[in-house]
């Protein structure tokens, strides 16, 4: 019974798990570039011997080894990368990446990070960066007196200055690949970084090495499915209560057995 206790408890603290990147998910179903998180679950086991079982025992009637379940664990949340569906803004600060790749951030710290697209600015030093002030890489300089902004499919940047008609070239925007993206750490505001998980970032030019190409006047919606979510929403709960109904039944089986000794 002890052992039902801790089983339903384990299932009660997976589920809320699975719960809370739900809500996660549903309350950035509006959110531009997010990915939705997945919780997968993984069953705990622990060695014994297992008592009464002698199925193939010796003559010394010696009980079976065997490895006994005592309840399951939710693993570490994951990021789902599958596109969102595009959303035309007109905005010309307005960037998504069709297909798979991330642009490179300078951050302040001298570390990297990576984002999917987003919507853009020129911050103080004038630089392209991102809403949060910090730069694209490679830095790309876009004058003061600008009029224009272009960004072409392979990311080519051209800004046009006022009194010339032919653009001038600002620079080129690069994008990198993982091998798993799945393993990106995020770290908020549609931000990621790397980790041992996700390997070292791939040098790819856009629209080319299987990496996507570039939207100007796009932003990429957020890849939460209302319906599915619901769905997972109703299994998680009546899974959770399904452990519920474990520890009371564990629970009043022991009250039963403490009812014995009087």
């Amino acid at each position: 019974m002890f052992d039902a206790l801790y089983i339903g408890a384990t299932g009660m603290h997976a589920q809320q798990a699975h719960v809370d990147a739900i809500a996660n998910n549903l309350a950035n179903v509006n959110t531009a570039g997010f990915k939705k998180t997945r919780i997968g679950f993984s069953d705990l086991v622990a060695g014994g011997v297992v008592a009464g079982q002698r199925a193939g025992a010796g003559e010394n009637g010696a009980f079976v080894n065997a490895s006994v379940g005592v309840g399951v664990q939710a693993l570490s949340p994951g990021k789902v990368f599958a596109g969102g569906d595009l959303k035309k803004t007109e905005s010309p600060m307005d960037v998504a990446i069709l297909g798979e790749g991330f642009l490179e951030l300078a951050m302040p710290d001298g570390s990297r990070a990576y984002a999917r697209g987003g919507t853009f600015k020129v911050n103080a030093d004038g630089l392209l960066s991102t809403q949060a002030g910090v730069p694209l890489k490679p830095n790309l300089s876009i004058p003061e007196n600008a009029e224009a902004i272009t960004v072409s499919a392979t990311g080519r940047v051209q800004v046009r200055l006022p009194g010339q008609s032919t653009p001038v070239e600002a620079g080129q925007l690069e994008l990198v690949r993982f091998a798993n993206p799945q393993g990106l750490l995020a770290q908020g505001g549609n931000v990621y970084r790397a980790t041992d998980a996700s390997g070292e970032p791939i040098a790819a030019r856009a629209g080319e090495d299987g990496a996507g190409t570039l939207a100007q006047g796009f932003l990429e919606g957020s890849n939460v499915k209302l319906v599915e979510e619901m769905v997972d929403l109703l299994v998680a709960q009546r899974a959770y209560e399904a452990s519920v109904k474990v520890v009371q039944a564990s629970d009043e089986m022991l009250g039963l057995i403490n009812g014995l000794r009087r």
